[in-house]
């Protein structure tokens, strides 16, 4: 019986012991989408997606009298800018001037168009936000910047 308890008490430590130490990492929620929402609004009347940094949907709406194909190009930009970890302008910038970066357009998950940021809290990825259908390129991106800037986050490491 003390074997048997001595070997259990062994085994359960040895497993404690064993398991990994993993990272952790901040991540967007539901509230902090929401606000950058309601900040995205204040500044400019477009489609909002907002992913955590996984990629997984936290937020998607569209104003009123914003064309439909917005949502999915807004949810295109925020993929676009998260998986590049780069605001998706300067991405496409890139893109069209490198030769080799060309076919990238060709992915459909991606969107080379401004309009979606990364979201940095300090130097961590914790999503991306992206915006459509605000008058532009230009526009969606400093509607995006504006929303950020206003709660804190960055969009660049």
């Amino acid at each position: 019986m003390y074997r048997t308890a001595l070997f259990l008490s062994i085994a359960i430590s040895a497993s404690v012991v064993a398991a990994p130490s993993l990272p952790r990492h901040a991540d967007l929620d539901l509230a902090t989408a929401r606000q950058l929402a309601d900040a995205s609004l204040a500044h400019c009347t477009a489609a909002i997606t907002v992913v955590d940094r996984g990629a997984n949907l936290l937020l998607s709406l569209r104003a009123d009298g914003v064309g439909p194909h917005n949502s999915v190009a807004s949810q295109r930009k925020a993929y676009t800018a998260l998986s590049s970890k780069t605001p998706t302008r300067l991405f496409a910038e890139r893109a069209r001037n490198n030769p080799e970066a060309a076919n990238l357009n060709s992915l459909p998950e991606l969107l080379l168009l401004g309009g979606g940021v990364p979201l940095f809290a300090d130097n961590e990825l914790v999503g991306a936000l992206g915006i459509a259908g605000a008058g532009g390129a230009e526009q969606d991106e400093a509607c995006a910047v504006n929303a950020a800037n206003q709660l804190g986050l960055n969009i660049t490491p």
